[in-house]
């Protein structure tokens, strides 16, 4: 055990929920600022779909880390947006694959731009061996935990 770390309440709260969430708030201001009126739940649902499209609901939350039921609700909000669609697998009619809407391709760049730019903002004055080592100790402690 390393007993580097003294505040670990502090330290925990900020892996679960304080990096997170301000990345999260971010990405949708910035989306919003472009007139992207999604959230970044559903951004990441879409990322992984103009990656590759027809994907199930499970790989997609596999993908986004998140349980199913919670994909299932993003999914239907992204329906009712009309940015994606649910098609029945033909192999595996209990399956649905997810498609994107021509609408849902068309805002690609445009999410990708402010994604960048979120990220940019978020590693304002973090130097490139910093953010190495925080990964390394994040692969670490994922490690430690799967």
């Amino acid at each position: 055990m390393n007993d580097n770390f003294e505040d670990t309440d502090e330290f925990f709260s900020f892996l679960t929920g304080k990096a997170y969430a301000a990345l999260g708030r971010r990405l949708q201001r910035n989306l919003k600022e472009e007139g992207i009126k999604i959230t970044s739940e559903q951004w990441s649902v879409l990322y992984y779909l103009w990656i590759e499209e027809g994907r199930t609901q499970q790989e997609l939350a596999c993908l986004t880390f998140r349980d199913k039921p919670s994909v299932s609700r993003l999914i239907n909000n992204l329906e009712r947006l009309k940015l994606v669609i649910r098609v029945t697998d033909k192999e595996d009619k209990r399956t649905n694959l997810i498609f994107l809407t021509k609408q849902g391709r068309q805002m690609k760049e445009a999410c990708l731009r402010q994604a960048k730019r979120t990220i940019n903002q978020a590693l304002e004055g973090v130097s490139r061996e910093d953010m190495i080592k925080a990964r390394n100790t994040l692969d670490v402690l994922y490690s430690n935990l799967s």
